[in-house]
């Protein structure tokens, strides 16, 4: 069921910005929630290899849903080149403060220990965007421009129009298609 509006996103261009897109339609009426469940968040984890030792719980999900805000909102003031709100900046190192003890392995490739706990996951989720939103990559961040959307993802190429999902580049070009037809 790739087609459904309830499965996961994995085509933003980095795992934080993956995190941003447990809501669909964030901006609409009807936003699509995700990560409804611990279950889902385990699920979410597990596809985004970081999967802790320790199952989520309904806590961890409520952590996972206010960093994913708090970046959301730093992202959008990023990519609109506004001043990010202190309150956002606070929460942000309030989860980079925390303990992410990492041990890399080899092997067929090269690894990272896994989290011990959502809490650890969180933590890297949270550098990862951090070091997003403030170096150079910053400048290959957009935001979709559909209404209802404004996914952030990456597009260092600067071609993009539309974020990854079909259905916000059908909409948009089907709206221009009108547009174009109504003009004298």
């Amino acid at each position: 069921m790739a087609d459904s509006p309830h499965s996961f996103r994995f085509d933003c261009g980095a795992t934080w910005l993956n995190l941003l897109a447990t809501r669909g339609r964030t901006f609409s009426s009807h936003p699509i929630e995700r990560l409804d469940s611990a279950e889902r968040l385990a699920e979410w984890l597990g596809v985004s290899e970081l999967a802790p030792h320790r199952g989520p719980t309904h806590a961890d999900l409520e952590r996972t849903w206010r960093l994913r805000e708090c970046l959301r909102v730093l992202a959008l003031a990023t990519t609109q080149d506004r001043t990010p709100p202190d309150e956002a900046v606070a929460e942000l190192g309030d989860f980079l403060a925390a303990d992410d003890p990492v041990e890399l392995t080899g092997g067929d490739r090269l690894r990272r220990s896994s989290p011990t706990t959502v809490g650890e996951a969180l933590v890297r989720i949270a550098r990862q965007a951090a070091d997003h939103l403030t170096g150079t990559d910053r400048a290959g961040l957009k935001v979709c421009p559909e209404d209802d959307c404004r996914g952030v993802f990456t597009d260092p190429a600067g071609r993009r129009r539309w974020c990854p999902s079909p259905s916000c580049a059908s909409r948009g070009r089907v709206r221009a298609h009108r547009a174009r037809r109504a003009a004298p």
